[in-house]
């Protein structure tokens, strides 16, 4: 059997120690390749569509265009587009939402350990969502509960396309469930669970779970504060 291609990462941060120690990091591991690092979300754009990254690490914080704006031109891209990994120093950073609602695909702390980024890096450029079972769960409902407060409500209609299995599919999702879990509590198989999971994205123009997760919030389809965000 051939060895599979590494996977092509980019840095993105302002601090050139960042990038220095990310590249350095991950060059120790065979199976990841970090092909370009970039100051800033400007230099992130230019470099990922020069590079066609697999994986971008991107920090919010960045001078000029920052990591938010720069997820939302690389996520609207194309199905060619990188998939993206939100650095953040504060698990509760209130721009983390944006960048999901952006398009990246979850995010991780920037004092994460070694393996626990490579593991992140391995889901997402797997094209899985990196959903953290309780942080990034809370962080989108408490976020999702404070635009509503001043935002309404998406339409019902966004859902409609979806059938009542689909829905209650949807629901699980953004209580946090595993595809296994999903399965277990609707006694069906997982792979019936993986068949509905994909034509909610499909039907909803979503990328991934965490856009199904950040699109059930914003629908009131499940309510902050429910008793099952709290499992």
């Amino acid at each position: 059997m051939s060895t599979p291609p590494p996977i092509r990462i980019v840095v993105a941060d302002d601090y050139p120690a960042v990038r220095t120690g990310s590249a350095t990091l991950r060059g120790t591991q065979p199976e990841f390749s970090v092909v370009g690092t970039a100051a800033d979300g400007a230099e992130a754009v230019r470099v990922c569509r020069e590079l066609s990254p697999d994986v971008v690490l991107m920090d919010i914080r960045m001078p000029g265009v920052d990591g938010i704006e720069a997820t939302r031109q690389l996520c609207a891209s194309g199905l060619d587009r990188p998939r993206v990994i939100i650095l953040t120093t504060f698990d509760l950073d209130a721009y983390v939402y944006d960048a999901l609602r952006a398009g990246a695909s979850g995010f991780v702390l920037k004092d994460v350990t070694a393996e626990r980024l490579f593991d992140a890096v391995r889901v997402v450029a797997a094209g899985e969502a990196l959903l953290a079972p309780t942080v990034t769960r809370r962080l989108i409902s408490e976020f999702a509960q404070m635009k509503q407060e001043v935002e309404p409500p998406a339409a019902a209609s966004q859902l409609a396309a979806l059938t009542p299995r689909e829905t209650q599919v949807l629901r699980l999702v953004a209580e946090g469930l595993s595809n296994l879990e999903i399965a277990d509590r609707l006694v069906v198989s997982e792979e019936t669970v993986k068949t509905h999971v994909s034509r909610i994205l499909t039907k909803l123009a979503l990328r991934d779970r965490t856009q199904a997760v950040v699109a059930a919030y914003e629908s009131r389809l499940v309510v902050p504060g429910t008793r099952d965000l709290e499992r």
